[in-house]
């Protein structure tokens, strides 16, 4: 009887140190990490996304080297290296003669398909484990909301603290309310010093060489070839160590707020660590809960809570809306929009300050916290009619952090509202107002944002009103957007034939605004 080996495959986003397989070293098993064109050319990544996950899956192949473990890593030049999943599985065992394959869950519908159809051609037994990362299993969110026609996040959320036990008291939310939100949508106003941020110094050189002598598309830049973001866990936890300590006393407060000063104002930056599995999501949620218990003279309940909403809400919240609706999610266009993302997404060249600035620091950093993704390059694209696709597309690959199971729903429902309603009750969309209120993008804009029409009105008004009218037929019975149609409706006539012309010219000439 042939002598048992067993191949595992850890995808990119797999490099969890804590899973149960290395426990215990197993001669008999070899794990496999790829760096493959399949990954880097589904869409233009990010340069800095593309070398921090390749960066990041060296490390931690080197780390289960130094713990014993049999490792087989495969460039992106190796010669051996068929760019492709399943040919490359198909290779090892035929080569190496395994006897079993096994593989951790993939977070993406695409992957966990490829997988299952793999495994049902292979000539061996195989084996599929959890990746023992998130805090709900796929399906949980599903069987929650069972027989409801909306998915409400805040519900998830309280079940989640129930369960969990986190920012509760016998029972009851701690401070007698679930959420603070109303506390924590302040606009930066000077009066808080923004901590000196923990920025990493990783030398990625080599890979940078390796992309482009491979020719593979990228998008945004990287300078002087250094990644600022952890690539090992290690550096992650001490991250984790830099926000509790610096950044947690003021986050909730200013956790919407955007300014052209600083790109990173009190926010962790530990979304690249989380999608990648270096860190597990209690390891960044109890520190800081730890802290806010021992410290609560200068870290209010506000600041706390709205950051275990996002992880311990949100972020689980988008990962099971994701695997509710998949694959019908991926086609979903409520709205019939078909045009094309605006040039500037591309190039951060245009006119309006907050798209600028909002792109330009992701083109820079392939980074922008939520709300310039919702409520600028969200808002602007759902305002001008952009197809999901392109919208999606241009998220997926411009974001260090952005993995489809949490880009998708964030992008497809969240922002486009592509699915017609089954995660938000609205449409996020806004005016020049609401811009102006949590921002300064507009103080130095080249546009008006107090107008609406004429000579350099700022395009988020008209195309704000424009959007409304030519949805009609589909928002006007919803009861959260019925007042801005009393609105628009209360309107002169020659007031809104204005509004809509305006609206009209600048989407006939959208990619020179």
């Amino acid at each position: 009887m042939p002598k048992k080996k067993v191949l595992r495959l850890i995808l990119g986003d797999q490099l969890n140190e804590s899973h149960s397989w290395f426990k215990k070293l197993d001669r008999q098993v070899t794990y496999v990490l790829m760096e493959i064109r399949q990954e880097t050319d589904y869409v233009a990544h990010h340069i800095q996304k593309v070398a921090a996950f390749f960066a990041a899956m060296r490390a931690f192949a080197e780390r289960l080297r130094e713990k014993g473990h049999r490792v087989i890593y495969m460039k992106l030049d190796d010669p051996k290296n068929r760019q492709k999943l399943d040919e490359n599985i198909d290779y090892l065992l035929d080569q190496k003669k395994f006897t079993h394959f096994e593989y951790l869950l993939p977070d993406e519908y695409r992957l966990d398909l490829q997988l299952r159809e793999m495994a049902e051609s292979l000539p061996v037994p195989v084996e599929a484990a959890d990746t023992q990362h998130f805090l709900t299993e796929r399906g949980e969110l599903g069987d929650f909301f069972a027989g409801k026609k909306r998915y409400l996040m805040e519900s998830f959320y309280r079940w989640m603290r129930k369960r969990y036990d986190i920012l509760m008291d016998d029972g009851k939310p701690t401070g007698d309310k679930w959420n603070f939100d109303q506390k924590n949508r302040q606009a930066y106003d000077n009066k808080v010093p923004i901590p000196e941020p923990l920025f990493f110094d990783n030398d990625v050189s080599d890979i940078v060489k390796l992309i482009r002598k491979k020719k593979v598309s990228t998008i945004g830049e990287i300078q002087p070839n250094r990644l600022i973001w952890p690539i090992t866990r290690d550096q992650a936890l001490s991250l984790v160590k830099s926000f509790v300590n610096d950044f947690l006393p003021a986050f909730g407060t200013y956790q919407d707020a955007m300014t052209d000063a600083n790109w990173y104002l009190f926010h962790s930056r530990l979304s690249f660590a989380l999608n990648s599995k270096l860190l597990h999501p209690l390891e960044v949620i109890e520190p800081a809960v730890n802290a806010w218990q021992k410290k609560k003279s200068n870290i209010e309940i506000q600041q706390i809570e709205g950051y275990v909403r996002q992880v311990l809400g949100w972020r689980e919240y988008m990962r099971g809306i994701y695997w509710r609706l998949m694959p019908e999610f991926a086609e979903m266009n409520y709205f019939n929009h078909m045009a094309n993302l605006p040039s500037f997404y591309w190039t951060g060249e245009t006119q309006m300050s907050c798209l600028r600035a909002a792109v330009g620091q992701s083109l820079k950093y392939a980074y922008a916290h939520h709300i310039q993704r919702l409520m600028v390059t969200g808002n602007f694209a759902l305002l001008a009619g952009v197809h999901p696709d392109a919208v999606e597309e241009w998220y997926l690959g411009i974001y260090i952090d952005a993995i489809q199971w949490v880009e998708m729903p964030n992008t497809r429902a969240m922002s486009q509202f592509a699915d017609g309603g089954l995660v938000a009750t609205k449409p996020y969309i806004s005016s020049a107002k609401y811009i102006n209120s949590m921002s300064d993008y507009c103080k130095a804009c080249a546009y008006d944002w107090k107008i609406r029409h004429g000579n350099m009105a700022c395009p988020f008004n008209s195309l704000y009103w424009h959007f409304f009218e030519r949805h009609r037929a589909l928002l006007s019975k919803n009861p959260r957007v019925g007042m801005m149609y009393r609105t628009w409706d209360r309107m002169a006539d020659k007031e809104r034939k204005q509004v809509l012309k305006q609206a009209d010219t600048y989407l006939k000439n959208v990619d020179a605004l």
